[in-house]
């Protein structure tokens, strides 16, 4: 499951190892074994969006289960901010001891460095732990509109250009939607929305031809017949949404699937690092928990650490590559 989070690019692959290598890097001080045993005081899981959000709501439930684990608060702090950069550089800047984390999506993490020239954090400043959850985007349509395949959408975009567009309320969806544009041969604009529900919203409204959307703000709408989803980006259909084929059902060699994951500052001790990656893979194999994630179309994850910063150094270079090919920029 996890080789199939980062889109296959040979040439993405090959610049992903050294950034890899500069993840897994291991520093003396995280070749040092803890003093105390860990954890002794609370853990705070910094969260860099508004509270009710996806990555808010995962934060809460690996934080409780982590709690009672560890008998010790996990405290969530939401630092929400354009692109959840400051909760993100907070938590590259913090003392590397276990007790300050981050929930981090795609967005901060792969994403910002396509987008912005400059970063207050770097990759190198964060040290995976795991994976905990991964979700695919889906791309749909008018639901009482004719289209009903990804080649019919291709077809109208290129008969009537004046009619094509697209909206997308992130660079990161964005960006997402630029790699099926030229995978799928799509021509289309696009149209920015503050979120993803006016963008969903905008589609039904015939505002604009389609989107590319995680399932949270799109399921309803497909389900009420609102919307068409015509394809889901990842490997497998979703069990949310049975009747919407997988873009390799329909002969398009495309695989997106979007994360959240537990990181931690750069030179964190390796003890504590596997002490909160077993503690996550034990968490998101619990019953309740799935079923909250699966009502959230998120996949429970729950891999190595080693395995998270191979979808990182992979990922990186990839989005980079589709910024630049479409002059996208976030300032």
């Amino acid at each position: 499951m996890l080789n199939s989070l980062a889109p296959r690019h040979r040439t993405a692959a090959r610049l992903a190892t050294p950034l890899l290598a500069a993840l897994l890097v291991t520093t003396p001080s995280a070749q040092a074994q803890p003093t105390d045993p860990y954890p002794n005081k609370p853990i705070k899981i910094i969260v860099g969006y508004a509270p009710g959000g996806a990555n808010d709501i995962l934060a809460r439930l690996v934080g409780q289960k982590m709690s009672e684990a560890f008998g010790q608060p996990v405290l969530v702090e939401n630092r929400a901010s354009t692109a959840a950069i400051i909760g993100t550089d907070a938590v590259a800047k913090a003392a590397p001891d276990g007790y300050t984390l981050l929930l981090g999506a795609s967005g901060p993490i792969v994403f910002n460095p396509a987008l912005y020239a400059k970063l207050p954090y770097a990759t190198k400043d964060l040290a995976p732990i795991s994976l905990i959850g991964s979700f695919p985007l889906i791309l749909a349509v008018q639901g009482k509109g004719p289209l009903r395949s990804v080649a019919e959408l291709a077809a109208y975009s290129k008969a009537h250009p004046d009619k094509s567009n697209y909206g997308a309320s992130a660079a990161s969806f964005r960006l997402a939607t630029e790699l099926l544009k030229a995978k799928a041969g799509i021509l289309a604009e696009h149209i920015p929305y503050k979120g993803s529900a006016e963008s969903v919203n905008a589609v039904v409204a015939g505002q604009v031809l389609m989107t590319l959307v995680d399932s949270g703000p799109a399921a309803g709408a497909i389900k009420g017949g609102l919307l068409r989803g015509l394809a889901v980006t990842s490997p497998k259909r979703m069990a949310a949404l049975p009747e919407v084929p997988t873009m390799a059902e329909q002969g398009i060699d495309l695989q997106i699937t979007l994360w959240s994951g537990l990181l931690a500052p750069a030179g964190t001790p390796a003890a504590i690092i596997h002490k909160l990656q077993s503690e996550v893979a034990r968490i998101v194999r619990l019953p309740d928990v799935r079923e909250r994630m699966a009502a959230l179309g998120i996949e429970p994850e729950g891999g190595t650490a080693g395995e998270f910063a191979k979808v990182i150094a992979t990922e990186i270079p990839l989005w980079g590559g589709v910024a630049r090919a479409n002059n996208i920029r976030a300032d």
